[in-house]
């Protein structure tokens, strides 16, 4: 390419936290370049969001529909356009893009109701469009190492699995103090009807998924809000069956006191075990059955291909949150560059979640939240 692809973003102006995240992101390895937004519904606030990201005015705009019109008809149109909204808005916003024929890099979860996503899914197809879904652990060098090896069938076959995703920053009632970040994933109008199940335990059950290429196809959940007066949960425990006969076990809590960002991943075969810890990112623990563990690291000597298209820097120079979003962003590049050049993508580079890891995101949330109701009991999930 004799250019960078050029981003669009719906969302992320100033105040908000994910936005600077994907453009970080976006920017780390030099194949994107932000050059229009609807940056907020304050028209005033996206004006001085877009002065800040050296944004043409002409290409500031006040909303999705708006923009996406607009830069349909430019000859320099966006390829791409990043949603990172509050997850209410995801359907409508990627549905007009689509409508476009945008690409559309949209932040997790995909949206907040089953009936949406599917219609998201479709729309995708019909389309043509590429769709990324920001589910950016996938994008660490170890986790994918941790997928290769369960596919090479280094535990042999999968019995348990156990995933954690505690953190503790809503321990106290936060929202009314007027904190955004809390208010709004508080707020089941704008995050949906799941608290930290849709937050944090969209993660873990994705990242279950994507490690181990099984299926989660039944759910018992307990969805607690301990904090009074709190419409969502704050606390989600989750028992797991997976299609071919592997249990699990998934934990979501933001009420956790000494818990940052505490994701945790465990897989136990008959041949070994594997555990990753995202707060010590760069490392794989790997145990064979009645060997001493194993630890793998980033950079290392003997890696998978797939770790290896992931890593960046030597062994020894952390990576972390960060490139774990640049991973993606660097992969739907090169699909979308592979497109614009009539060539076939680098296949270590489709290894980014899309629209149909969305639905069954969605679709286990939804079973979690109606198994809660029914005070634990056993719930499929209804993909289709």
């Amino acid at each position: 390419m004799s250019r960078r692809l050029r981003l669009g973003m719906v969302g992320g102006g100033e105040g908000a936290f994910i936005g600077a995240v994907h453009r970080l992101a976006a920017r780390l390895d030099d194949r994107w370049e932000l050059v229009a937004g609807a940056f907020s519904r304050d028209a005033e606030r996206g004006r001085r969001s877009a002065a800040a990201l050296h944004v043409a005015p002409d290409r500031a705009y006040a909303d999705a529909a708006q923009m996406a019109q607009a830069e349909a008809a430019r000859a320099d149109r966006v390829d791409a356009v990043a949603i990172v909204t509050p997850n209410a808005s995801h359907h409508a916003i990627a549905r007009v893009f689509l409508g476009a024929g945008i690409h559309v890099i949209c932040d997790k979860p995909l949206t907040t109701r089953l009936e949406d996503a599917r219609d998201l899914q479709r729309a995708v197809a019909e389309s043509g469009c590429i769709f990324a879904l920001t589910h950016n652990y996938t994008g660490y060098p170890m986790v994918r190492q941790a997928r290769a090896m369960v596919a090479d069938g280094a535990l042999g076959a999968v019995r348990v699995v156990q995933v954690e995703y505690p953190q503790d920053w809503l321990a106290t009632p936060i929202e009314t103090t007027g904190q955004k970040q809390a208010a709004w994933r508080l707020d089941p109008a704008q995050a949906g009807p799941a608290g930290s199940l849709g937050d944090l335990g969209t993660h873990a059950h994705n990242i279950a998924e994507f490690v181990t290429g099984l299926r989660v196809d039944s759910v018992a959940a307990q969805l607690t809000a301990f904090v009074p007066g709190r419409r969502v949960d704050d606390d989600a425990q989750v028992m797991l069956r997976f299609a071919g006969g592997a249990r699990g076990m998934l934990w979501s809590s933001q009420v956790a006191p000494g818990n940052e960002n505490a994701l945790r991943l465990r897989v136990f075969g008959e041949a070994g075990a594997l555990e990753w810890a995202q707060e010590h990112p760069n490392q794989l623990r790997f145990t064979p059955l009645s060997e001493a563990p194993r630890i793998l690291a980033r950079g290392g000597a003997g890696l998978s291909a797939a770790a290896a298209h992931a890593t960046r820097i030597p062994a020894g120079h952390p990576e972390g949150y960060i490139e774990g979003f640049a991973q993606l962003y660097r992969d739907v590049a090169e699909q979308i560059t592979a497109r614009l050049e009539g060539r076939a993508a680098d296949a270590a580079a489709l290894l980014v979640p899309g629209v149909g890891d969305g639905v069954r995101g969605v679709a286990f949330v939804a079973a979690c939240v109606e198994s809660g109701r029914r005070d634990g009991a056993w719930v499929g999930l209804c993909i289709r």
